[in-house]
């Protein structure tokens, strides 16, 4: 299964295959990359608190800045700046000859909240353990972060230098809050990150079965919209229940919202990804996988792909309640429950017609929605030659057979932000992990070893490729 490949999309294959027929860099499968370096980067992240309500992007950016200044590069290239100390961001540029516009490469610094008491390790302590670093950050998206900044050292200290400028944004705010940091730097520095485009997180190396099957690079991405469910009641003395209480309501409501599904509608792009799944899978699956990118898909090859989580997220919008609360003493009927339903919307899907199935299935006038925000969406990037040559050829250097696929993320990057600003923006990580056991967001964040010391070196590939001017 590893060796088999995706049929290339036909709008790539005459581009690649005039790229694989010129002079390949780093043909020899011999390691360039500082892996050790990339680890020790990893775990001063991942050891510095990065979360909202008591972390610091700040700090983590400052360590990093002093690893440049440490490396030789100039002071006056290296930015930490943000709307507040703890919300920093650093900004670094490489310098080349300017012949090209500059490449960016972006990772975000902040993490997601981790209570000690759900995991079955500290997710503030860097941790190797059967065969996998463990901790908050590990996948999301620390691992990136430490491999741009060992990547721009190493290539440094081989005497290295770029034909085009390369720019580093560790940012602030991607998981939540006000200051999301590429946001911040559009609006307040955009020369400091303007680039002709931008590798960022989003795509990752898939394992199935314990087998590498392709390397994907996320060119669209899902919109992102929460809405708040409230119903309220006058309340009274616990001692004297009624059957109008708001706490059943909200109950019923999510409910009758938990059989729903939204109808399955493919684009281009997830309609090519099952296409290209299909000639890796085998038996059901793979005739799962033809039998909806057909006209009319077969109900039954979709409600077996839905039972995967990865692959349902693919197929359509998504809602899902996140957060409840309710009542306000023991002792008393409760006045008001509210829930959050966090909503992934499909590219092209209108909010209004979301809210509108969200009415129709919890099926209670009793409940209020209200949309928290506003849908944003973003311009799918283009399949630029360039950066997918460079992208197939160190895949092919590493992996031989493992062939790349575009696809859309199921969450949200700050590709959006990037996009809309003009910048093409291609998720691409090289980091390899198991398409059916996703841990970034929840317990016992890891990723293995292997595949971070292989994403390194794949990121030192695609990197120098990309800047070597040849």
């Amino acid at each position: 299964m590893e060796h088999a490949r995706f049929r290339t999309p036909a709008v790539l294959l005459l581009t690649l295959t005039l790229a694989l027929s010129t002079a390949t860099a780093f043909a020899d499968p011999t390691r360039h990359s500082d892996t050790r370096l990339a680890t020790e980067v990893l775990q001063q992240l991942i050891e510095i608190d990065t979360t909202h309500s008591t972390g610091s992007t700040g700090k983590a950016a400052h360590a990093m800045a002093q690893r440049l200044r440490n490396a030789g590069f100039p002071k006056s290239d290296i930015h930490e700046i943000g709307p507040k100390p703890s919300r920093g961001n650093l900004v670094f540029r490489w310098r080349g000859n300017g012949d090209q516009k500059p490449i960016l490469l972006v990772a975000h610094l902040d993490v997601v909240e981790a209570k000690r008491s759900d995991w079955s390790v500290d997710p503030s302590v860097f941790l190797q353990r059967d065969g996998y670093y463990y901790g908050r950050g590990t996948t999301d998206d620390k691992a990136m972060a430490a491999i741009w900044i060992a990547t721009v050292i190493t290539l440094k200290a081989q005497g290295f230098m770029p034909q085009r400028d390369v720019i580093v944004a560790l940012t602030a705010d991607e998981e939540g809050g006000d200051d999301n940091g590429i946001d911040w730097l559009l609006k307040n520095h955009k020369e400091l990150i303007d680039a002709a485009y931008a590798l960022n997180e989003g795509g990752n190396g898939w394992i199935k079965n314990g087998k590498r099957i392709a390397n994907g690079v996320q060119l669209s991405e899902k919109k992102y919209l929460s809405f708040k469910l409230q119903t309220t009641n006058p309340g009274g003395h616990s001692s004297l229940p009624i059957k109008d209480n708001a706490i059943y309501h909200l109950a019923q409501g999510l409910g009758r919202l938990a059989g729903y599904d939204f109808p399955v509608r493919l684009n281009a792009g997830t309609k090519e990804f099952f296409n290209q799944m299909a000639t890796l899978e085998n038996g059901q699956a793979a005739a799962d996988m033809r039998a909806i990118t057909g006209a009319i898909p077969a109900a039954d090859a979709i409600a077996r792909l839905s039972e995967s989580a990865y692959y349902n997220a693919l197929m359509r919008t998504t809602c899902i309640p996140t957060m409840v609360s309710a009542g306000h003493a023991e002792n008393a009927l409760p006045q008001s429950a509210t829930a959050v339903v966090n909503c992934r919307l499909l590219p092209d899907e209108s909010p209004d017609f979301v809210e509108q199935v969200l009415h129709k299935q919890l099926a209670d006038p009793q409940i209020k929605v209200t949309p928290m925000g506003e849908a944003k969406a973003s311009p799918t990037s283009p399949m630029d030659p360039e950066v997918f040559g460079a992208i197939e050829r160190a895949t092919q250097a590493l992996w031989p057979g493992i062939s790349v696929i575009p696809t859309m993320v199921t969450g949200a990057t700050d590709g959006l932000y990037l996009r809309n600003a003009g910048i093409p923006t291609y998720g691409v990580s090289g980091l390899f992990e198991d398409i059916d056991v996703i841990r970034a967001h929840g317990r016992d964040e890891r990723i293995l070893v292997k595949s971070f010391e292989d994403g390194a070196e794949f990121q030192y590939r695609v990197v120098r490729d990309l800047t070597d001017g040849d």
